[in-house]
């Protein structure tokens, strides 16, 4: 019997396109318990119980792996988000509220908050895993609040201000609420819904508008 083999008959012959999921999760998991620095590719297929080769088939390393795990667990909810911004026919307000419930549902997750976490604890030490984060979520999340902060002037909704032009202070509740749970979760955490209320009212009432 050949221990380190991939299991034979059925679970063989699943569909390849559910294998790279399965490594993903089990990176998750890994990524979980260890870390980034102390997850090791050969831990992450045998718990999605396969060699360690199998896994390069889909990802050249760990690095890719967790860019997948981040582009799954984020990247996915934030690609649909432009083409939002320019087919939208309501109010800018009401986008912006449409786009922050949107932050919040793809941000709360269990998947997101680990990956969180390990941005929080490990980007300094490997600027490569903050790049990502920031490319696939900080980045594009700013861009998008800065056309609908350009569409709202331009259409004469909102009135020109320090906030309008700092898309980044807009989504600052947000990025606190994840760090603050990061850290404190476990003696007192911040309760999503709540607080996304929270932050919409201030959003409401801080940047002005016509009509």
């Amino acid at each position: 019997m050949e221990p380190a083999s991939e299991p034979t008959g059925k679970p063989r012959r699943r569909r390849k396109e559910a294998r790279p999921h399965e490594i993903i999760v089990a990176g998750l998991a890994e990524f979980a318990e260890r870390g980034f620095a102390a997850t090791r590719l050969e831990d992450v297929a045998a718990r999605a119980g396969i060699v360690k080769g199998t896994i390069y088939r889909y990802f050249d390393s760990k690095e890719m792996l967790f860019e997948a795990a981040l582009s799954s667990g984020i990247g996915s909810a934030f690609e649909a988000l432009p083409e939002i911004v320019a087919d939208y026919e309501g109010s800018t307000l009401d986008l912006l509220r449409l786009l922050v419930g949107r932050l919040y549902e793809t941000l709360f997750t269990p998947e997101v908050e680990l990956l969180a976490r390990i941005i929080i604890s490990e980007g300094q030490r490997f600027p490569a895993v903050a790049e990502l984060y920031y490319r696939l979520l900080v980045g594009k999340g700013r861009d998008v609040l800065r056309r609908i902060m350009e569409r709202g002037l331009a259409r004469g909704e909102l009135l020109p201000s320090p906030l309008s032009a700092t898309p980044e202070a807009l989504i600052g509740p947000v990025v606190m609420a994840i760090v603050w749970n990061t850290i404190f979760g476990r003696l007192d955490p911040i309760e999503p819904k709540r607080f996304l209320d929270a932050h919409l009212d201030l959003l409401e009432k801080a940047l002005g508008h016509n009509g």
